[in-house]
């Protein structure tokens, strides 16, 4: 039996979406006695520390003084020379760049996983991107909408959507004592999860919620996530300071978003949101801003809404619809559970890499042959 090797490049194992896919993906890789897998790094830090529990090793050729540091290139290539993969699997763009030249002298085939979002405009901070594809035997988007954003080449270009596990929901804090660590006593609860960056629209979220905040004060609304929240913080009155809250990022987020009744996602530009198919896993329904990979995954009117970008009058407008149809709200969640399992489940996404893997697998070994 032919082992599969296959070596992984990733920038960090920090919180975000593209991070937990690829420990997702090597958790249930691991469970395949053909496959041998090893990490690289370039930063030490790891969020996701299920990582350490799997046999597999990880290398750190840590950046030392600058940002796109050369020494890199040569760290990776003597990586690669020993491990002898099968398969290069880059996910990141400095990943891609770092491994062209160990993918050019070793001949090993590159499967790049780059493409995470669907910008409505690639500007030239994001056209090196663009600039790796020629180098890659297949481009691995988890959205049609960012193929498209970035005019990839179809004929190596697939779509492999993000898998939810289910296991991960299993042993959930109860709703009450939630509710009582974070001191929250409102009937309901609606809650956004995304990092504080320009590329998610908290202005938009706390915009709606001070709306909504005055004709309703039972509910709270949670914003979590990393980064800095100051200014959104100001945006925020003294007086409903206390329904509009801010958790920072949290380590027990499924436990928070299971005790909100309607899960919102405001943004400018989204692939596909590991947190909006978090929310319809616990079987809530979803607002989110039209666009992108989202249209994807939510069935507007069906699973929840689409709204427009920058719209928070629509988007209070749509929240407070759910509040006042409970059946439809609760249908909604249902149907967006319902569809996560059938076609966002981890079982299918880990079949469509393993069909990717085995091709390029056996491409590459009759490739060797000739």
């Amino acid at each position: 039996m032919a082992i599969m090797k296959t070596l992984f490049f990733i920038e960090s194992l920090h919180s975000g979406g593209k991070e937990r896919r690829l420990v997702e993906l090597l958790k249930n890789l691991s469970k395949y006695e053909d496959i041998s897998m090893e990490l690289v790094l370039t930063r030490s830090y790891i969020h996701y520390t299920d990582i350490f529990n799997l046999d597999v090793k990880i290398h750190y050729i840590e950046r030392k003084h600058f940002k796109k540091d050369p020494s890199l290139f040569f760290k990776f290539y003597r990586l690669a020379r020993k491990f002898k993969p099968d398969i290069i699997h880059v996910w990141g763009n400095l990943a891609a760049i770092y491994a062209i030249p160990t993918k050019i002298i070793l001949r090993i085939p590159l499967i790049n996983s780059q493409i995470t979002n669907a910008p409505l405009h690639v500007n030239s901070g994001l056209l090196s991107i663009k600039l790796t594809f020629p180098f890659s035997n297949f481009l691995i988007a988890n959205s049609k909408a960012g193929i498209k954003s970035y005019s990839a080449p179809k004929r190596k270009s697939r779509v492999i959507y993000n898998g939810f596990d289910f296991d991960r929901i299993e042993h959930l804090e109860t709703p009450e004592k939630m509710r009582e660590k974070l001191n929250i006593s409102t009937k309901h609860v609606v809650g956004m999860v995304a990092s504080f960056s320009l590329l998610k629209d908290y202005v938009t979220y706390i915009q709606a919620a001070k709306e909504i905040s005055k004709r309703n004060s039972d509910i709270t609304f949670l914003c979590i996530g990393a980064g800095n929240n100051d200014s959104y913080r100001k945006l925020v009155l003294p007086e409903i300071a206390n329904r509009i809250r801010f958790l920072g990022p949290q380590q027990n987020v499924e436990s928070i978003m299971n005790i909100c009744d309607i899960g919102v996602l405001a943004t400018y530009t989204e692939g596909m949101s590991n947190s909006i198919m978090e929310y319809m896993a616990l079987g809530k329904p979803v607002i989110a801003t039209d666009g992108g990979g989202t249209k994807e995954l939510i069935k507007n009117y069906v699973t929840g809404f689409l709204v427009k970008p920058r719209s928070p009058k629509e988007l209070a407008s749509k929240i407070e619809y759910l509040f006042d149809n409970e059946k439809i709200a609760s249908s909604m969640g249902e149907k967006g559970r319902e569809r996560i399992r059938q076609e966002f489940s981890i079982e299918k996404m880990i079949k469509e890499y393993l069909k990717m893997y085995n091709k390029v697998f056996t491409d590459y070994q009759n490739s060797c042959l000739r």
